[in-house]
């Protein structure tokens, strides 16, 4: 019982930045057009790619940011303005990007910056320094795999959705995806202000 609460402290924060629920329409919006085996290896590749990403990051985070001399704010800034790019090339360059190589659409964008991006990468870092190692180790890998719950349905919900609505969302989605990017960089930019 002592437990539970430190874990919850712990595994709120985390569950917060991922957002699961709200990657879910991301990654039907992009792998829309994939065939089954290409959506199942992206899926997979994403779940890997962040798990990977995030454990390492805990690993060496501050080492890095402190040999780099990078900041928080620094991570928010190149964050935002990659989820921007990525999605104003969805959205003005549809062809294009459904062309995007699907070898590489489960590391970029959906492993980083989407399930592992800034704002996970920070918190753990926080945590980290709060709630000791295992603890958030344990927090991030619950998260994963409530991640990996999310889109291993979505297959169903595409089936139930439909390609015309898909294209619909797929487009609102990249929108507010591109509105997320900016707000990266703006508080980004408000915590490098703030420093000086």
């Amino acid at each position: 019982m002592d437990l539970i609460r430190p874990f919850l402290l712990t595994f709120i924060p985390l569950f917060v930045a991922i957002d699961a629920f709200g990657i879910l329409p991301i990654f039907i919006s992009l792998t829309a057009n994939l065939s089954g085996p290409e959506r199942d290896r992206t899926f997979r590749q994403a779940i890997v790619a962040a798990g990977l990403i995030g454990v390492g990051f805990m690993l060496l985070g501050n080492a890095i940011f402190l040999y780099l001399g990078i900041t928080e704010a620094d991570f928010q800034i190149a964050g935002g303005a990659l989820l921007f790019c990525l999605s104003l090339t969805d959205l003005l360059f549809e062809d294009r990007t459904r062309r995007f190589p699907s070898h590489a659409l489960g590391v970029v964008p959906l492993a980083m910056p989407l399930i592992v991006g800034p704002a996970v990468l920070t918190t753990s870092i926080v945590l980290l320094n709060s709630r000791g190692f295992w603890l958030t180790l344990t927090a991030f890998l619950v998260n994963l795999g409530i991640v990996w719950v999310t889109l291993w349905g979505s297959d169903r919900i595409m089936a139930m959705v439909g390609g015309g609505t898909l294209n619909v969302i797929a487009k609102v989605v990249n929108l507010f995806l591109a509105a997320i990017g900016v707000m990266m960089v703006r508080l980004g930019l408000q915590a490098f202000a703030g420093h000086r």
